[in-house]
């Protein structure tokens, strides 16, 4: 029997919808995931045979078949399509009907003991989901706090593969956080600009700078407060918006980097990578890529102490994002792009004092 379920894929910044189809028929008893799925993808296998037997549901000793559509975009790095397979296979086996499903994707690892557990990058993928359609999102407990504030579509938190199914025969769902409020956006303590007394001339570029969202070098021999004075330029940028904010929240839950709580970054983000960074830390990467610290300062400040100690390659990662916006990686012959709208503020003290008068 044929049944489909739909889920999602992201590489970077980029996402993909994916269509879970399962098909269980006689033949010699196998599980076997195929669609371009990588090593990760592929132990889902083990992952979902066990969470179904612990949860009271036996796979079938027939031949089980999982494609992940479209099979050539390639899904690396996450164990989020476990409870989509699961509620597939359950429904080829005629536990789950196809209508409970329509216009419904689901995301979450599976436990051994069959629990649902978190994944990163849940809110990007929440609003690719949106985007894209799909009315009602299925998901783990642990990441609704993180997206319960993207607006106009349905979030039914589960903890469970037993509570995830029971809800799709139309129970009710009552899960750990779902009558919890949005969560207010997190605050960080902001240096206060107040505290730079005198040196009007340099107040005045800096407050000329922020208001256009200007780059900034500033020059001088050590001592001087530029560092002090740099460290306070995000608490006279105006205020993030909610759509800012959003952003922002999807690059740090991308990377892992929201707190516990699941709240949103409120404020814009001030980066002070050290100069003996490297091009992957700065610009991003890595075999599954991730934001470096040039996406990580979206709609914020990218602060280089120090800017002449940098390397050389790793300085010219600055140029695109200093045209476009935005970097571009690619990785395996695909192009990963990353926001990266930031304003630059760099020091030099290398330069004599005799040629600043």
């Amino acid at each position: 029997m044929y049944f489909e379920t739909t889920s999602c894929s992201m590489l970077g910044m980029d996402s993909r919808l994916i269509r879970v189809e399962t098909d269980v028929s006689e033949g010699f008893p196998r599980f076997e995931i195929i669609g371009l799925a990588d090593s990760a993808v592929k132990e889902a296998v083990d992952r979902v045979r066990t969470a179904m037997k612990n949860a009271g549901y036996l796979v079938p000793l027939k031949r089980v078949t999982v494609n992940l559509a479209p099979a050539g975009f390639r899904k690396a790095g996450s164990a989020g399509f476990d409870l989509a397979i699961a509620v597939a296979v359950l429904g080829a086996m005629g536990a789950i009907d196809k209508e409970s499903v329509s216009d419904t994707a689901l995301i979450g690892e599976l436990s051994l003991n069959s629990s649902v557990k978190g994944v990163a990058g849940a809110l990007p993928l929440v609003c690719f989901l949106r985007d894209s359609g799909i009315n009602r999102i299925i998901l783990p407990s642990e990441n609704y706090l993180e997206v319960n504030r993207v607006p106009d579509v349905a979030l039914v938190p589960v903890d469970s593969l037993s509570q995830a199914v029971r809800y799709l025969k139309g129970g009710e769902v009552s899960a750990r956080g779902s009558d919890l409020l949005a969560p207010v956006c997190g605050k960080r303590d902001v240096p206060d600009f107040e505290d730079v007394k005198g040196q009007l001339h340099v107040r005045r570029a800096v407050e000329v700078a922020a208001a256009g969202r200007h780059h900034m070098l500033m020059m001088g021999p050590p001592g001087a407060g530029k560092t002090m004075v740099a460290r306070r330029v995000p608490g006279i940028l105006p205020n993030a918006s909610f759509d800012e904010q959003l952003e922002i929240s999807k690059i740090y839950s991308l990377a892992g980097l929201l707190n516990d709580n699941g709240n949103w970054i409120g404020d814009r983000p001030f980066r002070s990578p050290h100069h003996t960074t490297t091009l992957a830390g700065l610009a991003g990467g890595g075999r599954y890529p991730m934001p470096g610290e040039i996406s990580l300062s979206h709609n914020g400040v990218l602060f280089l102490d120090e800017l002449p100690e940098f390397k050389r390659h790793v300085m010219e990662a600055l140029r695109e994002p200093l045209e476009e916006g935005r970097i571009t990686l690619v990785r395996s012959g695909v192009a990963h792009v990353f926001p990266a709208d930031f304003m630059l503020v760099g020091i030099d003290e290398s330069v004599p004092l005799r040629t600043l008068s």
